[in-house]
């Protein structure tokens, strides 16, 4: 293990809600929820306003909004995270070639391999001046941990966090870690923090204290040996700079349960055609699709079907989740649906399209049916994307949070809709807090936008 604290890690603060608080001034020292909004919703960010309430990741919905009803509650804006996530990437890429991202929010860098730092004193320099040029570049804050490994640097960013930096000397690990409750350890979930609380250890320094023996019979002997060297700070885990994804999916859970048949083919049909287009975004091809089905009893199904090469063609993996859902019963009626690919690959155009239209072939006849049904067939069959042109008036859709163009106001975002009425608070990342106006959800004048970037000259967000 290194004997400088030349591992950085950097965890962007309350990245989703903070990333809207930057583009909506009248949200900004606000209570942010960003997440699911029908009653199965769970939120995926809360700003730190919305955490003095108790509201956090991964609690439902319903239950943040009785902590804090007066939140702007908001859905997700992918396009724009995944914009801002890549801006701050470049900046650790331009630190060292060892960059290793955990998330569109989260990345460890070995500033070592990069000769950008050698000691504490230039790693600390160096984290700062991160921390200075994300905020230049994309207007939000993000917290910085320096240690001698993956684990401590980690736990670093945990401690500053939010909008800090914390540095752990070499030689300090086992006091800092000492107190520590066990769950902060790598490898330590719910299972085996329970596990270990049976048998009295619940800090770190009782790991330490029980041995490895203990350990290892306690937990086996991979996860016992490994736990034990991370409570003494032994952690050997190098940065790696390629992370490959092993599988592209995506999934909608449904306020109501489906009981429609067809229009749960309509629903996979939809799904293969937001995940094959995130394959094409990430340049990548696979060869097995994946159909996961959550019934109206909380059972969980998947099915799998392995084609003859990889592919990004739409009709390609809509056909193959097609044929997945007919070995599936849904008379009970669905709560969620899921289409993935795995087996990722590149690809070559050429390679791509001789496979598809083999895949096509072959399928034509026992899908016939199902294809009349399922290919698009005009303005009923179209996917609702916020960057895509509006769909028919009948169709058309206001999510919270969105960003709208109207043609008189300007750009603005979506405070809420209903009984065929879209308030729109008309306002930029650059401008002062705007002003809110109600209009007709079919009122021509107003359509679905890209994201307008966070800093102004910057023209990464918003972009592809």
């Amino acid at each position: 293990m290194r004997s400088a604290p030349t591992i950085l890690h950097l965890d962007m603060d309350a990245f989703y809600a903070s990333a809207e608080q930057a583009a909506k001034p009248s949200l900004r020292g606000k209570a942010v929820v960003v997440g699911g909004l029908g009653p199965r919703g769970v939120v995926a960010t809360a700003s730190y306003e919305a955490r003095r309430f108790g509201v956090h990741s991964a609690m439902p919905t319903a239950q943040a909004r009785r902590l804090a009803p007066h939140a702007a509650y908001l859905t997700p804006r992918f396009t724009l995270y995944r914009d801002v996530s890549n801006q701050v990437m470049g900046l650790l890429r331009e630190l060292s070639p060892l960059v290793e991202p955990l998330s569109l929010d989260e990345a460890f860098v070995d500033l070592e391999a990069g000769g950008a730092a050698f000691d504490g004193g230039s790693a600390r320099e160096v984290g700062e001046r991160l921390r200075a040029d994300i905020r230049r570049v994309t207007g939000l804050s993000g917290s910085v941990g320096l240690a001698v490994s993956k684990m401590l640097a980690k736990i670093g960013s945990e401690r500053a966090k939010p909008d800090g930096l914390v540095l752990i000397e070499p030689g300090t690990e086992r006091q800092l870690l000492a107190p520590l409750p066990v769950r902060v350890l790598p490898g330590v979930g719910p299972a085996t923090g329970d596990h270990l609380r049976r048998a009295g250890i619940t800090t770190v320094d009782e790991i330490a204290e029980a041995g490895q023996d203990e350990l290892v019979r306690l937990l086996g002997r991979a996860h016992g040996t490994g736990l034990y060297a991370m409570a003494l700070a032994l952690d050997e885990r190098p940065v790696v700079s390629e992370r490959e994804g092993k599988s592209v999916s995506v999934e909608d859970t449904y306020d109501l349960d489906i009981h429609d048949r067809v229009r749960v083919r309509g629903e996979v049909a939809r799904l293969a055609e937001r995940c094959t287009r995130r394959l094409r975004e990430a340049g990548r091809s696979g060869r097995t699709v994946v159909l996961k089905v959550r019934r109206y009893d909380f059972s969980t199904l998947t099915r799998s079907e392995t084609l003859r090469g990889p592919t990004d063609d739409p009709a390609v993996v809509r056909e193959a989740a097609a044929r997945l859902l007919e070995g599936v019963d849904t008379t009970g009626g669905v709560r969620l649906l899921g289409v993935g690919v795995s087996g990722l690959a590149d690809y070559t155009q050429e390679d791509l399209f001789a496979q598809a239209a083999g895949e096509r072939a072959e399928a034509e006849a026992e899908a016939a049916a199902e294809a009349d049904e399922l290919a698009p067939q005009g303005p009923a069959a179209e996917v609702v994307d916020p960057v895509a042109p509006a769909a028919p008036e009948e169709r058309r859709r206001w999510p919270a949070g969105h960003d709208v163009v109207h043609a008189v106001h300007g750009p603005g975002w979506v405070q809420g809709s209903g009984v065929g009425r879209v308030t729109v608070r008309f306002e930029t990342p650059t401008s002062a807090p705007g002003r809110v106006r109600t209009f007709r959800t079919d009122d021509p004048e107003l359509s679905l936008s890209a994201p307008l970037p966070l800093v102004e000259g910057d023209g990464g967000a918003g972009e592809g």
